[in-house]
């Protein structure tokens, strides 16, 4: 019993670890010994648990999504309006993205390299609420508080008005020349001018 209870701790202090390396490296410029000194312990017990640094990162990944996307089910299944879901949603998106911004290029990169498996390992436990969101958007259409619209156009509008400005945070950065706390800022700012432009284009 002890020794389980030694290895959870273990992982778990590799994990925070690691969240700390990818946030301030990002995926390309982490190093499993940056994760190991971070959790302080050495290279050979990291590989012992996690074999790389994308099987490590994986496993963030997993944990924090399927973590979110029960936040997701619990906004939309709510009683609030349609709008205030919509707005709910984009923050909570926002936030997931601001905490891992190094998320968008790591889901490109393995979506494009393996689409079938990576998604169905990563939501194997929790997958998006899709369904339920559709659900909504008919919903909404229905009870004329928005124009008729497909659900997947806005999907599409919320996820890449999310995360698109983190995907191209570098690009963004090298043209403009914005520091990281001036890029927060305009993050902050998005959680409410997002969801005003996606209401905008579908209220009645």
């Amino acid at each position: 019993m002890v020794n389980k209870a030694k290895d959870i701790s273990t992982e778990q202090k590799i994990l925070e670890a690691a969240r700390q390396v990818f946030f301030d490296k990002g995926m390309d410029g982490a190093r499993m010994q940056d994760i190991a000194d971070k959790a302080g312990i050495n290279k050979a017990l990291l590989h012992y648990y996690f074999r790389s640094k994308e099987k490590l990162f994986e496993t963030i990944f997993a944990e924090s999504f399927n973590n979110f996307f029960p936040k997701l089910s619990l906004i939309l299944e709510s009683d609030t309006d349609f709008s205030v879901k919509i707005e709910m949603i984009c923050t909570a998106y926002i936030d997931q993205i601001h905490s891992m911004p190094y998320l968008p290029i790591f889901i490109l990169h393995e979506v494009a390299r393996q689409p079938e498996s990576f998604l169905k390992k990563i939501w194997s436990s929790y997958p998006p609420p899709v369904k339920l969101f559709i659900k909504v958007v008919e919903t909404a259409v229905k009870k004329k508080e928005i124009k008729p619209v497909h659900p997947l156009q806005v999907i599409m509008n919320i996820v890449s008005l999310c995360i698109f400005p983190f995907a191209a945070k570098p690009l963004l950065q090298q043209v403009t020349g914005i520091s990281k706390k001036q890029f927060s800022v305009l993050m902050e700012e998005r959680k409410k001018l997002v969801p005003q432009m996606i209401i905008q284009s579908i209220k009645k």
